[in-house]
């Protein structure tokens, strides 16, 4: 499928998915949302990480606000409502997924971002959640996953001023792991991305089912969740790969499938 509003681009084992409303600063709007709905179903099988980045000077600057601005309450309810099963598609995605956030990220875009398994951001970037601004408050998920990246009390008071941060203060409170030169952010996230794809496709699914399913958990049954992923490594070729390659001193080749 051609995609109006996406660009994709495989190299080798990395896909990189580019937002691409550059004169809007890739602001979401249905179509955006609905093509890239179907750019996860069809992910490629060879795919090991997924990096989302933006085309132009952002990332994602937000909804579309024309847009918005035409919406009935309950056509603003489902708009919501569609947009967060979709941040739900990409967490969920059995892959590592790295948001490198080139420039602004704001509203729906840092949405976007917080729901990829970690962020990345060149030193220029721009996060927040502005939309009180417009009489309105984030919808897509921003008041709950913020709060759980940064704090209770960091999400309010950032949902309730609108308040922007720039990269060195997103990396300070939490939201961001890693923040690089402009002109190299993007070459940085794929030598990670390329790392984490030597890694066997099992075991990295059972990272990251453990940590999502068992953060909201006691930690009792947080480490049930981690022991059943953890047996769940060894239905692949791959724990014995890895483990026969330490002890015979060598590099070790995974080959393993999602099951």
């Amino acid at each position: 499928m051609t995609y109006k509003t996406l660009l994709f681009e495989k190299r080798d084992e990395i896909g990189i998915l580019k937002f691409n409303r550059p004169k809007q600063l890739n602001a979401i709007n249905e179509e955006m949302m609905d093509e890239i709905d179907h750019f996860l179903e069809n992910i490629p099988e060879e795919i090991r990480v997924l990096i989302l980045t933006g085309e132009g000077r952002a990332f994602v600057a937000g909804a579309d606000i024309e847009y918005l601005s035409k919406l009935s309450p309950l056509e603003a309810r489902r708009f919501v409502r569609k947009g967060q099963e979709l941040f739900f598609k990409i967490e969920g995605l059995p892959i590592p997924v790295i948001a490198c956030v080139n420039g602004f990220a704001l509203g729906g875009g840092l949405e976007i971002a917080m729901s990829c398994d970690f962020i990345y951001c060149s030193e220029d970037a721009k996060l927040g959640q502005p939309e009180v601004n417009l009489g309105i408050m984030p919808g897509f998920g921003g008041t709950q996953r913020l709060s759980r990246l940064a704090g209770k009390a960091i999400a309010k008071e950032l949902c309730m001023t609108g308040r922007i941060l720039d990269a060195k203060e997103a990396k300070e409170l939490g939201i961001v792991n890693k923040v690089f030169p402009k002109e190299s952010i993007l070459g940085e996230t794929i030598k990670v991305a390329e790392e984490i794809a030597k890694k066997g496709r099992v075991s990295l699914r059972a990272i990251k089912r453990a940590i999502d399913r068992g953060f909201d958990l006691d930690l009792r049954s947080g480490c049930y969740i981690e022991a059943d992923n953890f047996a769940l490594c060894f239905a692949s070729p791959d724990a014995k790969e890895g483990l026969t390659a330490f002890l015979e001193k060598r590099t070790p080749q995974f080959k393993g499938k999602l099951i």
